[in-house]
Order: C-alpha cells, then sequence, then structure tokens
C-alpha cells in the first residue's frame, strides 16, 4: 500500500521542484568530464511550524535524499509574540527530527515600514537570503498554497495595482530563482491532512486568526462569503486567473523592456513624444522602471504615482513636479520627462 493520497501529493509536488532545482544545477556540467560536475545542492524549507510548511518539510526530507541532494531548514522568529523565541527553537528541533541539515533558527527585529505584514515579510525575506547565502543554498522552498495564491490575488484586486498584482505570487522568484513553491496548486487542507495522517506535530499562528490584519479577515470572512454568494471553485479560479494574469504581464514586461530604447534620446532621456505613442499598459511600465532605476523604492510606488507622471505625457497642461516615493521627482522639460532624486 502506498502513502495516504495526501502525503502523494505533497511528496509529488516537491519531486517536480526537486527535479527542476537539480536541471537548472546540472546544466553547466560538461559531458563526459565527470571532474566538472558540481557538489550534490543544498535545498532549505522555510518552516514556521504552521501545517503548510511542516507538511513542506517532510516532503523534502523524503525526496531529497532520494536525488542525491542535501535539504536543511530554516525558521525565522519575528519576535512579535512571548515565547517566540522557544517556539523558533521547537520548530527546530522538529526539522532536525525529519532529517534536515542544516538547520537554523533566526531572530529579526521587524520595523514599521509599510504596515505590520509588509514589514514581517520583508524582514523574514531578508533573514532567508542571509542564510542561503551563508550556506550557500541552491534554494529554498516556501510553503505557500492556492488558498494563499487566491487571498494574493484578492488583495491586489482591492488595492487596484493592475495586473501585476492579480498574478499573485510566482511559482519560481527572488535573485537567481533562489525561492520555489511547490504548493501553489494544492490546497491548504492538502498540507493539514499530510501532516494529521504523519502524526506531524503542527502550530497555528494566532495572527492569522486575528481579524487586525488584512489578510486574516479575507481568509475567514472574505473568501467564505465569496464562496457562498458565487459557490465552491472560488479559490481553483482566482488561482488560474494569477497565472493568467502572470502570463499577460510577462509579455507586457517584455514589449516594455524592448520598447524603452527606442524612446530615449541620445543623452538617455525619455521622449515624451515617443512615449505618447506607445500603448499606456507599455508606457506606464516604462515609467515605473525608470522610477525605480531613480530610487523610488518599488513597494511604495503605487498606480496613482504612475498616473500622475503618465498625464506629464498624455494630459500636459504646464503642470509642475510630481513628487515620488524616495524624493524622486518627475518633470517636463522641453519635450522631455526627467525623473531623479528631487
Amino acid at each position: 500500500m502506498g502513502p495516504h493520497p495526501a502525503v502523494a501529493a505533497i511528496r509529488l509536488a516537491v519531486r517536480r521542484v526537486l527535479h527542476d532545482i537539480l536541471n537548472d544545477h546540472t546544466s553547466g556540467e560538461i559531458p563526459g568530464r565527470t571532474a566538472e560536475r558540481p557538489p550534490s545542492p543544498l535545498v532549505l524549507v522555510a518552516c514556521s511550524g504552521g501545517a503548510d510548511s511542516m507538511a513542506l518539510a517532510s516532503a523534502l526530507a523524503f525526496e531529497a535524499p532520494r536525488l542525491g541532494i542535501r535539504a536543511g531548514g530554516v525558521t525565522v522568529d519575528h519576535g512579535l509574540q512571548a515565547g517566540s523565541d522557544l517556539r523558533a527553537d521547537e520548530v527546530a528541533l522538529r526539522l532536525r527530527g525529519l532529517g534536515l541539515d542544516p538547520v537554523e533558527s533566526v531572530a529579526v527585529t521587524v520595523g514599521r515600514e509599510g504596515g505590520p505584514e509588509a514589514a514581517a515579510r520583508d524582514a523574514r525575506y531578508a533573514a532567508l537570503d542571509a542564510v542561503s547565502e551563508r550556506h550557500g543554498a541552491t534554494a529554498i522552498l516556501l510553503g505557500h498554497t492556492r488558498d494563499d495564491q487566491a487571498e494574493t490575488v484578492l488583495l491586489g484586486l482591492a488595492r487596484g495595482s493592475g495586473i501585476r498584482s492579480l498574478s499573485g505570487m510566482a511559482a519560481v522568484s527572488g535573485a537567481g530563482g533562489r525561492y520555489r513553491r511547490p504548493f501553489l496548486q494544492l490546497d491548504r487542507q492538502t498540507a493539514r491532512k499530510a501532516c494529521m495522517v504523519q502524526a506531524l506535530p503542527v502550530w497555528d499562528d494566532p495572527h492569522n486568526a486575528d481579524p487586525a490584519y488584512t489578510r486574516s479577515r479575507l481568509r475567514h470572512e472574505g473568501l467564505p462569503a465569496l464562496e457562498k454568494a458565487l459557490g465552491k471553485g472560488v479559490v481553483e479560479a482566482l488561482a488560474r486567473t494569477a497565472q493568467l494574469s502572470r502570463d499577460d504581464a510577462d509579455a507586457l514586461d517584455s514589449w516594455a523592456r524592448q520598447a524603452e530604447g527606442s524612446v530615449r534620446d541620445g543623452s538617455g532621456l525619455l521622449e515624451c513624444a515617443k512615449l505618447y505613442a506607445l500603448p499606456p499598459a507599455v508606457r506606464r511600465r516604462i515609467l515605473r522602471r525608470a522610477a525605480i532605476d531613480a530610487g523610488a523604492p518599488a513597494g511604495a510606488l503605487f498606480a496613482r504615482h504612475i498616473e500622475e507622471v503618465d498625464r506629464l505625457i498624455t494630459g500636459w497642461r504646464g503642470q509642475g513636479a510630481i513628487n515620488l516615493p524616495g524624493k524622486v521627482v518627475a518633470q517636463r522639460q522641453g519635450g522631455r520627462l526627467v525623473i531623479r532624486q528631487g
């Protein structure tokens, strides 16, 4: 008899990602020269102790040795709850119990910029990047599920941030494709079931049920209300929307990169007449990239900012400079668009 269907599903998802990592890792080998073979890659799992990441850790511990991949783990203590340090140590102990090595517990200081959820996320990814660099890890697996993807799409829709926000989380992201999300096609219940049948202890973060957090309200109130009004299948439909939106956004980004060189003059300044001739979706991508290159923080640069800059091209009435995040200023000068630190 094989493993429980839930366990089989999480292992298959992880196995596919590990095969991709292995193929990427060995693509630089020189055929017939075994001396050139790179060392066995190290893959880490980011684990909070919740059902999703514990299921992921167990699947990684099972699959990695079978593919000749080293497997380790990392848990991040955000310091936002009493006893969080002890809980992080307990999670690290569980990861070692699964046979993962190396395993690290990392404490971070969460700031305030962008709100509590964004600040915690920024601190967490900075810590994961540092651990990955320290150990020379090839990849870090994240336990985001299809349910998380649906929530991310709805949050992007509520912000009105455009098609890129609707594309949700990428299966592969980060510098050099560092972050991998094997569970984006699996629901949260499958991960929880896999933990239950394997008798894996899990920790339910009280923040996930705290209505003070936007994602928590969406999870416990918003999505259930949508499913009640529209019927089952909302989560799956939102996840499909994410993939379709990502394909479209990637195509538009590629178009914008190709078009950017043609709308700059000899000194590198953006020419307003040439920008005006581009489709709005392409033009605004070029403007956003120019603002970020000038020093505007990507996370603080919203659609309304780009719309204001766009009006310097499409609705020019002699208006003054536009102030952007990061002390960046955009202004029109002699038919050119100048975006620079103020």
